[in-house]
């Protein structure tokens, strides 16, 4: 065999799939072995899909739209949402801070102006730096996330009903517990 050829062989051997046993014999490796998966938290899969919507608007993470009324309180999250931040051009060394731009309903809009020091601290603190110096104002409808509906709790005559078709269980709270399942499951 000439030497270009035994080093070709050489580099096949060397790149080929295979595993060295102990004995000198080769076995093949499993490429195809299937990987055990576990479940991944949907937030994980959100913020893949949905990140790079959100860098185009400014936004490092998802954290400051999904926790709104968490960050500015419950009262200024019903007329006011966040739609991006503007961060200033250029090139210098210190971060500085950006411009929130918030899109507001017509009327709350001048309350939103007055409240957008508190919004600003509320904003810097939850980012725990000096993240927004400033906040700009849209006026446009909100857009209305879908509300919890109110689930009817099932009536006293129908939880005393489905406890009386219960066995005996001596759990107490166990029982009552069951029976407001059972009231709940039987409601048309």
């Amino acid at each position: 065999m000439s030497g270009l050829r035994r080093g070709r062989l050489a580099l096949f051997r060397a790149a080929s799939p295979a595993t060295c046993i102990g004995n000198g014999l080769t076995e093949p490796r499993n490429v195809n072995k299937p990987t055990r998966t576990y479940p991944r938290p949907l937030a994980d899969m959100i913020h893949r899909c949905l990140g790079e919507a959100f860098a185009k608007q400014g936004f490092a993470s998802a954290d400051i739209v999904t926790h709104w009324p968490d960050i500015v309180g419950s009262e200024i999250a019903v007329h006011a949402e966040p739609l991006r931040l503007q961060w200033p051009r250029g090139g210098e060394d210190e971060a500085q801070p950006a411009t929130l731009v918030l899109r507001v309903e017509g009327p709350a809009a001048i309350e939103i102006q007055h409240l957008s020091a508190v919004i600003i601290e509320r904003v810097n603190r939850f980012f725990g730096w000096r993240a927004v110096d400033r906040i700009t104002l849209k006026q446009a409808p909100l857009v209305r996330r879908a509300r919890r509906r109110e689930v009817a709790q099932p009536s006293a005559a129908a939880i005393a009903q489905a406890r009386a078709t219960l066995p005996e269980i001596a759990d107490e709270d166990l029982r009552a517990a069951l029976a407001r399942l059972g009231a709940a499951i039987k409601r048309p």
